[in-house]
């Protein structure tokens, strides 16, 4: 137990999975080409980037510059360790790696521990709920609000008791220190500044997950007259509201398979929807959807259905996170609760059926929005009339065609005074104003895009097929010596080493042998890189080298034109003599 995995099997391991499959459960990946594309995941992007490589078992992010193999994907994206990676893959093709990988490490770090005292107050919290006296009231309040015991577990609901340190003690106790767990924001300091009391207390909790399904935060929702109704976890070193949404650890599968995702505004909303069978649901938890969550969302659903409060707030709020949603390039879909219920109660009151019904007939957002800018207009008076047409103009011009837009302008012709041929040139007056203010984004991205010099790209060539072959690298070895760009140098060095060891020439596995990260995503990006040319010649190769000579002569000229007139500044003479000399020792050179 405990130790180092032995090659083989890693490399049974690595060979049993293809890197797509990994990746797919992560993000939503299609097919372009030889190669798969979606949206990364480590950083945030509304176009495709992320590129995967069946080929070649590897990824590559052309906008951050991320990239590795499926144990190195795993590793970033689950914050784990290399052999947690290789059992997680090695569960998942049935390769036993269980008996080499030992017991978890403890983690000693600040914000391991913040984690750590999550998942006890949670199991601790979820105890008293289900196991104690104290805990009966909110149990019976949950199960009234038809949150059953099956769904209490599913979501490890808890109770937060009365008192007002029993949580504080229940950390110290397992040798958590009070200061750390303030700023964790599970208890705060005493008024007087002696002792540490709890955050949450007398509430019934709900405990936020990361996407690896850490708790890292809470919500207490009152059963007293406490304000506020739900009490959240403050901004933490673990926990920052705007990447996080509730139940997103358990939904993302579904919303995979689903293909979209049904998006709440609070807890009590998502629980009701998991329990009629609604699992790819998720919540912003009370808050105004962000950027960084609509992305969130794309990268595994192209199809959001946003399901909030049917009153009028509930609507403003569908209105502004449509437009979010929009933005970060996904398909909208609204859902309209009849009598201003919340979704919760709406279950509740008409049943599974009659909730899935309005899903299923959910509007577009542009007929939403149609519905939506007629809140509070009198549209019989003239003046909102014209104020009401001009909305939806401005609304249609954000569609992509015109005719898209052809049947909303046809209704508004028909039930308003408006000309067709008005309306018509409204719209395309509108749409020209867009079309030039986008038409600025595509050259902003080109002048981003990175460019090589010719002696770089020269290099890189070489490195793509060293990578690719050890003769090529073995046969470039007395070449090293002539590239300008020491990360090429240092790949080649990690690759000579990694041949020696008798590994074969795969990219996949030699990221694995490579431990500076910066070379990782160097070499990643050569291996990925379409404008080299993956068929190896030795016209190609001698003319690469040509390159590197050239450039090495190029440099060797400029610092000798600038030693002569760092000279030439002290003593005329003494410079021309150095010119002198510099020229004779060319001619013995060429002899």
């Amino acid at each position: 137990m405990g130790e180092k995995i032995p090659d083989e099997v890693v490399e049974r391991v690595r060979q049993s999975v293809d890197i797509v499959d990994v990746i797919s459960e992560y993000v939503q990946l299609k097919k372009q080409g030889r190669n798969y594309f979606g949206l990364c995941p480590f950083h945030g992007e509304s176009t495709p980037s992320f590129s995967v490589s069946s080929d070649k078992q590897i990824f590559h992010c052309f906008g951050c510059g991320e990239g590795g193999n499926a144990l190195s994907f795993l590793m970033k994206i689950e914050g784990i360790s290399f052999s947690e990676a290789v059992q997680k893959v090695g569960e998942k093709v049935g390769v036993n790696v269980a008996g080499y990988v030992g017991e978890p490490q403890v983690v000693d770090n600040a914000e391991g521990r913040m984690v750590e005292a999550h998942e006890l107050l949670k199991k601790y919290y979820h105890h008293l709920l289900l196991n104690s006296q104290e805990g009966q009231i909110a149990l019976e309040y949950l199960l009234k609000r038809g949150i059953s015991k099956d769904l209490i577990s599913k979501f490890e609901l808890g109770y937060a008791g009365p008192a007002w340190d029993h949580g504080a003690k229940v950390l110290q106790k397992r040798g958590f220190s009070l200061v750390n767990m303030e700023k964790a924001g599970l208890v705060i300091e005493n008024e007087q500044g002696e002792g540490y009391r709890d955050r949450f207390r007398h509430r019934v909790m709900f405990p936020i997950h990361n996407a690896q399904g850490k708790t890292i935060a809470f919500s207490g929702r009152t059963l007293g007259d406490d304000a506020p109704k739900y009490l959240n976890s403050p901004e933490t070193p673990i926990f920052h509201k705007s990447n996080v949404l509730y139940h997103f650890h358990q939904a993302r599968t579904s919303m995979r398979k689903q293909q979209r995702a049904l998006l709440f505004e609070g807890y009590a909303d998502v629980i009701a929807a998991v329990g009629i069978g609604l699992e790819e649901s998720v919540a912003t938890m009370g808050t105004a959807i962000t950027k960084e969550q609509a992305l969130l969302l794309k990268r595994h659903a192209q199809n959001v259905v946003i399901c909030y409060d049917g009153d009028k707030a509930g609507q403003e709020a569908t209105a502004k996170a449509g437009v979010m949603l929009l933005e970060a390039g996904c398909n909208v879909k609204t859902v309209i609760i009849p009598d201003r219920m919340d979704p919760d109660e709406y279950i509740r009151t008409h049943g599974a059926s009659s909730f899935r019904k309005l899903v299923e007939e959910s509007l577009t957002f542009i007929d939403f929005k149609l519905h939506y800018l007629r809140f509070g207009k009198n549209l019989q008076n003239p003046q909102e009339q014209g104020k009401y047409v001009q909305a939806v103009v401005q609304e249609l011009a954000k569609l992509t065609t015109f005719v898209q837009a052809q049947p909303y302008l046809q209704a508004l012709a028909k039930e308003f005074p408006y000309e067709m041929e008005d309306l018509r040139n409204e719209l395309r007056k509108l749409q020209k104003g867009r079309m030039q203010t986008d038409s600025v984004v595509p050259v902003r991205r080109q002048l981003t895009k990175p460019r090589f010099k010719g002696y770089e790209r020269a290099e890189r060539e070489l490195v793509y097929h060293a990578l690719h072959s050890e003769e090529v690298a073995q046969r470039l070895q007395p070449y090293i010596q002539d590239f300008y760009t020491e990360e090429h140098k240092g790949i080649l060095y990690e690759l000579y080493a990694y041949y020696e060891k008798g590994y074969e020439a795969s990219v996949s596995k030699f990221l694995d042998w490579l431990s500076n990260e910066t070379l990782k995503k160097i070499a990643t990006d050569i291996s990925t890189d379409e404008l080299i040319n993956p068929s190896y010649s030795q016209e190609l190769f001698e003319g690469d080298l040509k390159s590197l000579q050239n450039h090495k002569q190029k440099i060797e000229e400029m610092s000798y034109a600038f030693e002569v007139r760092k000279i030439e500044k002290v003593d005329p003479k003494a410079a021309a003599q150095f010119a002198l000399e510099n020229i004779i020792n060319k001619r013995k050179a060429r002899r």
